[in-house]
């Protein structure tokens, strides 16, 4: 697959480093280019057979997946920019909208999501999936916690787009767990938020994990 990341900063690390893993095409995009060209270099030396490219944003064209690997309310915004450019991929919305300014809530009105509000400024027919949001920048390089391989919680209305971000997890040795419809990115986001919110209070330094066992 061809795998397109918007940002350059850890959490597009993480991403781009499971999909190398897993063989797939790499393309960074940044606002700065200077950084997504910088993050690309520090990949090769990472992974020097993966295909790796640093692009503008001409480089969502033709992706099979398109992840938002920035910050909350900037994936909005870049949907809204890229507008049909995104057609025919699949759109994989990672972050938590946390309100950053106290940390004590979320930054979305009760009822909604940070993805359904992507979906809703998506071109009509794109889908989008809620994904990688539960695992931290650091565990992703890592794949695993305690010796377990990372849960990936993927929810979307889309079938065929979760599955290709569920080959992606699994094929970078990750588990996906498909948890539902788009609407439970709702809990997916409130969930990490909790955990976010307790790393300092637990002491567990943004390398835990959200883990499901049988």
């Amino acid at each position: 697959m061809i795998v397109t990341i918007v940002g350059a900063g850890a959490m597009a690390r993480g991403v781009a480093t499971i999909a190398l893993a897993g063989g797939h095409t790499v393309r960074l995009i940044d606002r700065t280019p200077r950084k997504a060209a910088g993050l690309a270099d520090e990949l090769r030396e990472a992974a020097p057979d993966g295909e790796i490219t640093a692009s503008d944003a001409i480089g969502v064209e033709d992706a099979d997946l398109v992840v938002l690997a920035v910050p909350w309310p900037a994936g909005r915004e870049a949907v809204a920019e890229y507008g049909t450019a995104l057609a025919g991929s699949v759109v994989v919305d990672i972050s938590n909208p946390v309100d950053f300014s106290t940390f004590d809530s979320l930054a979305v009105p009760p009822g909604t999501s940070a993805a359904e509000q992507i979906a809703a400024d998506a071109a009509p027919g794109t889908p989008v999936v809620k994904a990688f949001n539960t695992t931290f920048a650091t565990t992703l390089l890592a794949g695993r916690v305690d010796g377990k391989p990372l849960d990936v919680l993927i929810a979307g209305d889309d079938e065929d787009g979760k599955g290709a971000v569920a080959d992606l997890a699994a094929a970078g040795g990750l588990r996906p767990l498909d948890v539902g419809p788009l609407r439970r990115a709702r809990e997916l986001e409130g969930f990490q938020f909790l955990h976010m919110a307790a790393q300092e209070r637990l002491g567990l330094g943004w390398s835990s994990a959200v883990k499901i066992l049988p």
